[in-house]
C-alpha cells in the first residue's frame, strides 16, 4: 500500500478568545534511501549514495531525476530496474543499472558541490556543474510575451494537490512555450520535486528541455538551477528570490531567470531577450 502524502493529527487551536481541539492536516515527511547497484554480472555491488527527505510518492522518478542531475546516468536506458528494496520497504529504493554502465564513484560522495556549505567557490560550483552537463550551451529563438508569465503560479496552483490540503510543500510545473502545464510535482524538498519532475519527463525520453520553463513554488537556489541546466531548460521563473549564485550560474549558461513573481510583477535577472515586453 502506497504511503500517504499527508496526514492527519490532533491539534489544539488557540485565538484571543478561546481554544478547541481539532484535526489538522500535515504534509508527510519521510526519509528515503536511494541505493545504487552496479558492476559486471557476478560481481554486482550495491551502495547507499543518498538519504533525503521527502513526501511519499514518486520515488523512482525521484531516484531516477537524481541520479540524472548528479551526473550519475546520462540516459534511463541506463538503469535496468528500479524498485523499493525486497518490493516492501516503501523508504529504501534500489536502482540498478545496466552491467556495461560504471558509474564515476567520485560522484557518490554526498558532500556535493551543490550545497551551500560545501566551501568552494561559485566559479568552481559552476565549472563543476559544466563538467557533468552532457547539454551543449546553444543560440536560440525562444521568445514569451510577459502576459503569459503572470498565468503560470494559478496554473500551477491548480495542481498542486497536497499544497491544497497542507499549504507545506514546494511545487515546480513544467511549461510548454504556449504556458501549457505538461507536468507538475510536489514535495517538502524543493529540490526532490524538481528531481521527481525531471525523473517523469526522463523515463518519458523527452529531455533535453530545452523548449520549456520551469516554475518553482518558491526561491531559485543554486541547486534548483543546476537541475534544470542538467534537463536544458533555458527558462526559470520562480515565484521567490534567486540567490547570487543562482542568477550567476543562469548568466553564464544563457539562461532566463525571472523572480519574484507576484500577481502582475516580476523580476528579470538574466535572459530578457527572450520576454517579449508588452
Amino acid at each position: 500500500m502506497a504511503r500517504p502524502a499527508f496526514v492527519h493529527i490532533p491539534v489544539t487551536k488557540v485565538n484571543t478568545s478561546s481554544s478547541f481541539d481539532t484535526d489538522e492536516v500535515l504534509a508527510a515527511e519521510e526519509p528515503v534511501e536511494i541505493r545504487l547497484e552496479y558492476g559486471p554480472a557476478g560481481q554486482r555491488m550495491q551502495k547507499s549514495i543518498s538519504v533525503t527527505m521527502r513526501t511519499p510518492g514518486n520515488d523512482m522518478e525521484l531516484a531516477t531525476g537524481f541520479l540524472y542531475t548528479e551526473g550519475i546516468i546520462t540516459s534511463a536506458k541506463e538503469i535496468i530496474s528500479i524498485k523499493h528494496c525486497n518490493g516492501t520497504n516503501e523508504n529504501v529504493v534500489r536502482v540498478s543499472l545496466d552491467e556495461n554502465v560504471q558509474p564515476d564513484m567520485a560522484k557518490l560522495d554526498r558532500h556535493f558541490y551543490t550545497t551551500s556549505s560545501c566551501g568552494v567557490c561559485g566559479k568552481s560550483s559552476i565549472e563543476a556543474v559544466r563538467t557533468a552537463c552532457n547539454v551543449a550551451v546553444t543560440e536560440d529563438t525562444l521568445r514569451v510575451p510577459s502576459s503569459l508569465i503572470y498565468e503560470l503560479p494559478d496554473k500551477l496552483r491548480k495542481q498542486q494537490e497536497v499544497f491544497e490540503h497542507t499549504g507545506g510543500l514546494h511545487g515546480c510545473a513544467l511549461f510548454d512555450m504556449e504556458g501549457n502545464l505538461l507536468l507538475a510535482r510536489e514535495d517538502v524538498g524543493r529540490h526532490n520535486a524538481v528531481d521527481k519532475l525531471i525523473g517523469a519527463m526522463l523515463n518519458k525520453d523527452t529531455l533535453p528541455l530545452q523548449e520549456h520553463m520551469l516554475l518553482l513554488s518558491g526561491r531559485a537556489s543554486f541547486e534548483l538551477v543546476q537541475k534544470a541546466t542538467m534537463a536544458g531548460i533555458k527558462i526559470i521563473v520562480a515565484i521567490g528570490a534567486p540567490s547570487s549564485l543562482a542568477a550567476q550560474m543562469c548568466e553564464e549558461w544563457g539562461m532566463t531567470l525571472i523572480g519574484f513573481l507576484r500577481g502582475e510583477r516580476y523580476n528579470i535577472y538574466t535572459g530578457a531577450h527572450r520576454i517579449i515586453m508588452q
